[in-house]
């Protein structure tokens, strides 16, 4: 993946977690924890903002992340941001993660 698609990673199910996000800053750091236990999606990966959950990394993006995920000790972290208005009103995307700072 190229530095400029890592920049702007997605974060779905946003609208599902809109109070929490909502009171979130422009800019934040997200925390990544995986969600083995997940039912409907094998690779699910949590973002988190404060302690709370705000959404899950794109499906397409966070099953080639899903093993380096699982195998770290320490939980992931990335910077995160609000997405552009137009990114809100064309796909519902809410948030977006920085995963080029996660490249070896």
């Amino acid at each position: 993946m190229s530095d400029c698609i890592l920049s702007r990673v997605p974060v779905v199910g946003g609208l599902g977690y809109i109070e929490r996000v909502r009171r979130l800053p422009s800019a934040f750091t997200a925390t990544l924890q995986p969600e083995p236990e997940n039912r409907y999606f094998r690779h699910a990966i949590a973002v988190m903002a404060g302690g709370e959950k705000v959404g899950y990394v794109a499906p397409e993006i966070a099953r080639a992340w899903w093993e380096r995920a699982t195998a770290t000790v320490n939980p992931m972290s990335c910077p995160a941001r609000r997405a552009r208005q137009s990114d809100h009103q064309t796909s519902g995307v809410e948030l977006v993660l920085d995963f080029s700072v996660l490249t070896p």
